[in-house]
C-alpha cells in the first residue's frame, strides 16, 4: 500500500476559522480518506506541538503544516510521484517540503504565497536543499527525526529539522507538491523571529552559513542586521506592518492560475 494512502497531518492552529477555510477545506480531503488529522492548539512552540503530534501519529508518513495551507486535488498524486522517485534515487531521504533553499542561496520548489504569487515553477525530480520553509514539512515516523523542544516560538523549526537530518547523513528535498499558503503577508518580522534566529545561530554555529527561505543565518549577522534596520526605518516612517491579507476562499486562486 502506498504511503500516501494513509498520512498523518499535524497542524498548529491559532484560529479555528482559518483552519476550516483553508487546510480542512482542501480539495485533497473532499473525498473519503483514511488520513489522520491532528489539530494542535495551546502549545508554547511549534516544536513542542509537532513532537506531540509525532508521538500520536498512527501512520508512517507525517506531514506538518500551517492551518492556512490549502492542498489542491493534485497534491497527493504529486507527493506520491516524488516518493516513487526517491525510493529509486535516495531511499534514506530526510525531510521533504514544497519550498526550500540551497546553501548557496538558490531557491527550489513550487508554491503559491499570498502577496508573492507563484514561487518557482513546475519541476519533476526532487531537488536537494539545505533547509525547507516551515509552511509544510514531511518525514517518516521511522526516521527517528524529532524537532528541538528547546527551540522557542514558531520560527526556524524547518531549518532545524533539516539540519538534524543532515547530521544523520539524510538529504532534505523540495518536491513538486504544489500548495497554496494563504497567509497574512507581513512587512516586519516579530521579535520572536529574531529570538529563534539567534537560537539556531548558536545551536548550529558549526554549520554556518545557513540559508533559509527568508534570511541567511551567518556568523556576522549581516543580513539579519540589515533586515532589522530596514524594519526600524519602516516603523519610523509609519509604514503598515501588513503587506497583504489572506483571501477568504483559497480555491479561487486555483481558478486564476495554471500553475499546477
Amino acid at each position: 500500500m502506498p504511503l500516501t494512502d494513509r498520512i498523518t497531518f499535524v497542524v498548529t492552529v491559532l484560529d479555528r476559522k482559518v483552519l476550516a477555510n483553508n487546510m480542512l477545506a482542501s480539495q485533497a480531503f473532499r473525498q473519503a480518506h483514511n488520513h489522520q488529522i491532528i489539530v494542535q492548539e495551546g502549545f508554547a512552540s511549534a516544536a513542542k506541538a509537532y513532537n506531540d503530534g509525532l508521538r500520536r501519529a498512527e501512520n508512517e508518513l507525517v506531514v506538518f503544516l500551517h492551518s492556512d495551507v490549502y492542498l489542491p486535488e493534485t497534491w497527493l498524486s504529486q507527493l506520491e510521484c516524488a516518493l516513487e522517485h526517491l525510493d529509486r534515487s535516495d531511499p534514506n531521504w530526510g525531510v521533504l517540503g514544497c519550498w526550500g533553499a540551497t546553501r548557496d542561496g538558490q531557491y527550489r520548489g513550487h508554491v503559491y504565497s499570498t502577496g508573492w504569487g507563484i514561487l518557482g515553477t513546475a519541476f519533476e525530480r526532487p531537488a536537494p536543499v539545505q533547509t525547507l520553509d516551515e509552511v509544510l514539512l514531511i518525514f517518516r515516523k521511522s526516521s527517528g527525526l524529532q524537532f528541538d523542544d528547546n527551540l522557542p516560538h514558531f520560527h526556524f523549526y524547518g531549518t532545524d529539522i533539516c539540519l538534524r537530518a543532515a547530521q544523520r547523513d539524510m538529504t532534505s528535498y523540495a518536491i513538486r507538491a504544489f500548495c497554496i499558503h494563504n497567509t497574512n503577508q507581513i512587512l516586519r518580522l516579530p521579535k520572536e523571529f529574531y529570538s529563534c534566529y539567534s537560537y539556531v545561530r548558536r545551536t548550529w554555529k558549526d554549520s554556518l552559513p545557513i540559508q533559509t527561505s527568508c534570511i541567511r543565518v551567518s556568523k556576522y549577522n549581516v543580513e539579519a542586521s540589515c533586515r532589522r534596520l530596514k524594519e526600524y526605518c519602516g516603523r519610523i516612517l509609519g509604514r503598515d506592518a501588513w503587506a497583504h491579507d489572506r483571501v477568504t476562499d483559497p480555491s479561487r486562486i486555483l481558478e486564476t492560475t495554471e500553475a499546477i
